[in-house]
């Protein structure tokens, strides 16, 4: 530290003033730096918010199109469940109808002998098997087969030769639909004769 009684040299009288004309020139440059930062930032922050928006905008519409899509899908499958249960025996009310026109035109004879009828009936037993082929509806008759409580329903059980559980009567005949049961089949199983 420099004692106040010592004067100043030239360089110490200089070196303010130097100090000051430096600090104020890097003030202006900053200052110049600033506004033109700030007149190219501004509009730059402007344009990306605009575009934001634009883009908000855009995705919002497009949500609101999937949005509406989504619903014009589901309103259509409900359409399509609805018809679907509404008319699925269509095709096997189609394959019935012949039967129907069979039996009809058999009750419509007059001069029908036993055989006539006999051959009318076969024919419309031909058109009813052919029905439930065309529909998937296979027939059960389980007669010597073993006992399966999934397809058969036993109705008794008596005693006879053989394997214990074997199907020996068929009572009723069972109906499957696409391989799911319809109706099981009526019948009666054996069981194991007593020891003597």
């Amino acid at each position: 530290m420099q004692d106040q009684d010592t004067p100043l040299s030239p360089e110490d009288k200089a070196a303010p003033e130097l100090v000051e004309n430096v600090a104020g020139a890097a003030d202006a440059a900053t200052a110049s730096a600033v506004e033109a930062a700030g007149t190219d930032t501004l509009p730059s922050l402007a344009e990306q918010l605009r575009q934001a928006e634009l883009k908000a905008a855009e995705h919002h519409d497009a949500w609101l199109r999937a949005k509406a899509e989504t619903e014009n899908v589901r309103r259509r499958a409900q359409d399509d469940i609805a018809k679907a249960s509404k008319f699925a025996a269509d095709k096997f009310a189609q394959a019935m109808l012949p039967v129907k026109d069979s039996l009809e035109a058999a009750l419509a004879t007059e001069n029908a002998t036993l055989e006539t009828l006999k051959q009318g009936v076969e024919l419309t037993l031909k058109q009813l098997v052919s029905a439930f082929q065309s529909a998937n509806v296979t027939e059960v008759s389980p007669l010597g087969e073993k006992f399966d409580p999934n397809k058969h329903q036993a109705i008794s059980a008596i005693e006879a030769d053989g394997e214990p559980n074997t199907v020996i009567n068929v009572l009723q005949k069972g109906y499957l639909l696409n391989e799911r049961v319809m109706r099981p089949a009526l019948v009666v199983v054996s069981k194991a004769k007593p020891a003597a």
